[in-house]
């Protein structure tokens, strides 16, 4: 009985190696815009939250660089509902943290300006597989963040 077991064992093993080395991974379907350069709001906001390593992380680093644009571009969007009954409900965005791990002095927003709004600022779900929405606080305004792997035209 426990030679059987013993046999079983590293069949068991075998299979979970070959079953986990067949996974593939979801494809980003970026549009072209993400080709272009990035604008001066753009560039502002990245290094509002990079600081100093801004180019090292971002500029230099081809893939995330368009990730940046992929998000800004395209899968953020701020959107204004007055009708109660059609406001989605999200997590406000006084519950979300700040992401302070490059600037350590950034303070949230008093008041909202979308003209001026940097989301890169906070941790929001930018990379989830999901959309997810966040509300601003006493405000009609909302944050919507769609996923990266939804198709974009």
């Amino acid at each position: 009985m426990k030679l059987k077991s013993l046999l079983v064992l590293p069949v068991l093993f075998l299979c979970l190696l070959s079953f986990s080395q067949n996974q593939t991974h979801a494809k980003i379907n970026y549009p072209n815009n993400v080709d272009t350069p990035l604008t001066k709001k753009e560039k502002s906001m990245i290094e509002e939250v990079y600081q100093l390593q801004a180019q090292e992380m971002v500029y230099d680093n081809e893939s995330f660089l368009k990730d940046i644009k992929h998000l800004l571009r395209n899968r953020i969007l701020i959107y204004e509902d007055v009708d109660p009954k059609t406001q989605k409900k999200g997590k406000l965005l006084s519950n979300v943290p700040l992401f302070k791990t490059y600037n350590k002095n950034f303070k949230r927003d008093t008041k909202f300006n979308v003209e001026n709004f940097n989301p890169l600022k906070y941790q929001l779900d930018f990379f989830a597989n999901g959309t997810y929405v966040y509300q601003i606080d006493n405000t009609n305004y909302f944050i919507q963040v769609t996923s990266q792997y939804r198709k974009f035209k």
